[in-house]
């Protein structure tokens, strides 16, 4: 089984993810988008389980800032494109574990996932 935690380290989310799974004893590896990069293969592959809408943090500063253009007239092909340039605009955590991709952390979604 592998398990692959992506993000960025200074999210309060990730440090939550991250203890959670420490504090359960599961293996895992951390994907740093700022530091390891992001790229256009596993955007498109995390986007076919997740769809790109759900990949998109519209509440944080990278969304808030784009111009309202970009915001109106988004689509998946622009989306991606937006994710790969910006990384810190891929909502988080994802989860890839055991070839299945999860997005975001709640206590119980990790148990249902894990136990």
């Amino acid at each position: 089984m592998s398990t692959i935690l992506y993000g960025i380290p200074n999210c309060d989310t990730i440090k939550k993810a991250k203890k959670w799974l420490t504090d359960n004893d599961i293996s895992f590896s951390f994907h740093d988008y700022r530091k390891d990069g992001i790229d256009n293969d596993f955007l498109v592959r995390a986007e076919a389980e997740l769809g790109w809408e759900a990949m998109v943090n519209k509440r944080g500063t990278t969304y808030r800032q784009l111009d309202e253009q970009e915001k109106a007239f988004l689509d998946k092909d622009k989306a991606l494109a937006l994710l790969e340039l910006h990384p810190a605009m891929v909502k988080r955590p994802i989860l890839l574990h055991n070839n299945t991709f999860h997005i975001g952390f709640k206590p119980a979604q990790y148990e249902g996932i894990f136990c």
